[in-house]
């Protein structure tokens, strides 16, 4: 087996080896470099981004024709549309590595050198001069557009100490420290949330990616960057009432709109993908339908006329629900020693502290109450998934044994024999459950999981009535007052309240 080929430490070894010529390394700008790795990717057929679901037909294709056409390019969506997954991706389209000359804060082509520092060091040391290898990963750079960002932070500043030390004029460019735009020199440099810079920082930023200069502290410095520049930003701010400055909003060279999954299935693809639900120690699993609904939550919000459109609803609604849900079925098995969690969709309701923080609601919504409103909105999702396995079964028998009187009480945390035993009171509940795949053998995990589907989606339908039961008989409240007399009437009627939550069951009647 041969050993394989050192990479070249000196600029005089860079110059014999002819994978890096001087021709290749001046004449590819990193946009060539992008464009040559994407070519060669359509045609091998190999997939462009991995981990990205459901753009295929929409964002994707834009995204290589911005890249072919050798653009900067913006990526405008409302949070949670994969904007800074992609932009993080776009690395895969660079070289394993590239030699840069050592030391250099700019990561300076040998062959070309910007710096001063870079030019006087070649000229001294000539072949001599040592060369490192910089990997693609650290040819990223991202920031996140605040109003407080300053040109001497993106861009450079003259540094008075350096001056100091080298007795050399302020006026120096050997004097500058460089932000982190020049850092990001023959690599990605993206800006998160672009209109939110100040409309001076923009005005800096333009002026680089168009004519390659800069004034810092008053002085022009000539920066002739190699860099492709890339933007995400909200629809809302992006346009002329927003707060982009139009001469740089003119450079850019294509806008592309990113979107929410299309469908509830893509939407579970992606949840699947990013949720942590494979937990250790507990075996867990999770049925489609629990998995629909808690995507179902998210499109459904998404139309809520509750819920604020302009802000959005971000994909992580759905894995943060879905990752709440599996816990509440895992901490019920591991209460009562059960060997597989399997989630309920009574479940869900315990996920609501991971979906009151995603969503903005309107006027109408504040007015109600967010927890009454995500409520509602889980209790419409239920319906919807319970139409498409239900639809087409007639529900009467078990209708008509809650209408004769029949009553059933159950608790979120019950073990799933006793609730079982508890749902065989139902007339014809088990044997409706073929719809779900469930039969006569299945553990009562999933029996259980499935009939609360069932009852919960005739529930959502008004077929049956659900209340719940929350906490202690007037008795319990007097004697436990009375131990804990110390304290004001508000604050042992706030614990009892707590304590009740915490001790609710639900009535099925």
């Amino acid at each position: 087996m041969s050993k394989p080929t050192s990479r070249p430490e000196t600029l005089g070894e860079l110059r014999r080896s002819d994978r890096y010529s001087q021709d290749r390394l001046i004449k590819r700008s990193v946009k060539d470099e992008m464009r040559e790795h994407l070519i060669e990717r359509l045609r091998n057929k190999d997939t462009l981004f991995p981990g990205i679901v459901g753009y295929d037909d929409t964002v994707i294709p834009q995204i290589v024709n911005a890249i072919l056409s050798r653009h900067n390019f913006i990526l405008l969506g409302l949070r949670g549309q994969a904007k800074s997954r992609i932009l993080r991706a776009l690395t895969a389209l660079l070289d394993a590595v590239i030699p840069y000359v050592a030391g250099c804060e700019i990561r300076d082509n040998p062959y070309a050198p910007l710096c001063k520092s870079c030019r006087e060091r070649i000229a001294i040391m000539g072949d001599a001069t040592p060369i490192a290898w910089l990997p693609r990963e650290e040819r990223y750079v991202e920031k996140l557009a605040t109003p407080d960002v300053t040109v001497a932070d993106l861009i450079g500043d003259l540094d008075p100490i350096k001056a100091a030390r080298s007795g050399e004029q302020l006026s120096n460019e050997l004097n500058i420290h460089y932000g982190l735009l020049p850092r990001a020199n023959r690599g990605i440099f993206a800006i998160n949330e672009l209109p939110d810079l100040a409309g001076k920082i923009q005005v800096a930023l333009f002026n680089i990616m168009q004519e390659g200069d800069v004034q810092i502290k008053g002085y022009p410095v000539r920066l002739a960057l190699d860099v492709a520049l890339i933007f995400s930003a909200n629809p809302e701010d992006y346009t002329a009432r927003g707060k982009i400055v139009t001469p740089l909003k003119d450079r850019i060279g294509s806008e592309i709109r990113t979107h929410y999954p299309l469908t509830v299935v893509e939407g579970v693809a992606i949840t699947a993908q990013e949720a942590w639900t494979e937990r250790s120690l507990m075996k867990t699993e999770i049925p489609g339908y629990i998995r629909s609904i808690a995507e179902q939550i998210a499109f459904t919000a998404r139309e809520d006329k509750k819920v604020d459109r302009r802000s959005g609803v971000s994909q992580r609604l759905p894995i943060s629900t879905l990752e709440l849900v599996v816990s509440n079925a895992e901490r019920r098995a591991l209460q009562h020693g059960e060997s597989l969690a399997v989630p309920r969709a009574g479940d869900l309701y315990s996920a609501l502290p991971g979906i009151t923080g995603k969503i903005e609601l309107e006027y109408e919504g504040e007015m109600r109450g967010s927890e009454t409103v995500v409520r509602e909105l889980v209790r419409n999702s239920i319906a919807q998934v319970f139409d498409q396995y239900f639809a087409d079964t007639n529900t009467q028998q078990i209708e008509q044994w809650f209408n004769l009187g029949g009553t059933i009480k159950v608790q979120d945390d019950q073990p799933a024999i006793a609730m079982l035993a508890e749902l065989r009171q139902i007339q014809g509940l088990l044997e409706k459950l073929g719809p779900l795949g469930i039969g006569a053998k299945d553990a009562p995990e999933r029996t259980v999981s499935a009939a609360e589907f069932l009852l919960e989606g005739m529930v959502a339908h008004r077929r049956i009535s659900r209340t719940e039961e929350r906490g202690f008989t007037a008795q319990d409240k007097i004697t436990r007052r009375s131990e804990r007399g110390e304290r004001s009437s508000a604050e042992r009627d706030t614990e009892m309240e707590e304590m009740a939550a915490r001790r609710s069951r639900k009535v099925y009647n």
